[in-house]
């Protein structure tokens, strides 16, 4: 059960290390210091969109309109912590 436990905390920390780069990613190409026009940063902007907007857009479903200001990925980041937190303070539970 332990090696369960630990697999998905592994997710957990990809998903967030995926999040934090699609973060940084928005950044760079929001104050052109990337251009979308390279090919190669086009497909790796595509790819992470693919995999974070369909959690995006489920959060943004109970967010608030803000305008300019996307929260989503802030709520993504806190409930991911939320969870680390709570298996490794249960984690005694399930061994």
């Amino acid at each position: 059960m332990l090696s369960i436990l630990q697999i998905l905390l592994l997710v957990l920390n990809v998903a967030q290390f995926i999040i934090i780069i699609h973060i940084i990613l928005s950044w760079l190409i929001n104050f052109n210091v990337l251009s979308l026009r390279s090919p190669m940063v086009a497909s790796i902007w595509d790819g992470m969109n693919r995999l974070v907007e369909p959690v995006y857009r489920r959060i943004r479903q109970f967010l608030p309109d803000l305008g300019g200001i996307d929260l989503a990925p802030l709520v993504a980041l806190l409930a991911i912590y939320a969870l680390q937190i709570v298996i490794t303070n249960n984690a005694a539970i399930f061994l």
